[in-house]
């Protein structure tokens, strides 16, 4: 479910993301991407999981 946060962005209910570098992170550790990922399948726990997601911001 997205909703408006008070900067206008949407972001993902319920989704803490505090990846600074991360195009869809906002200031306040939200996610703006339209949906996410997290993987991979064979994770058996938390330390091996990833968000296959993120994306890389661009300097400049």
């Amino acid at each position: 479910m997205k909703e408006e946060n008070k900067c206008g962005c949407k972001h993902i209910k319920g989704v803490v993301c505090s990846v600074e570098k991360c195009v869809y992170h906002d200031k306040a550790n939200e996610c703006t991407a339209p949906e996410i990922a997290v993987g991979p399948t064979s994770a058996c726990c938390s330390s091996e999981t990833l968000c296959v997601t993120f994306r890389p911001k661009t300097e400049g």
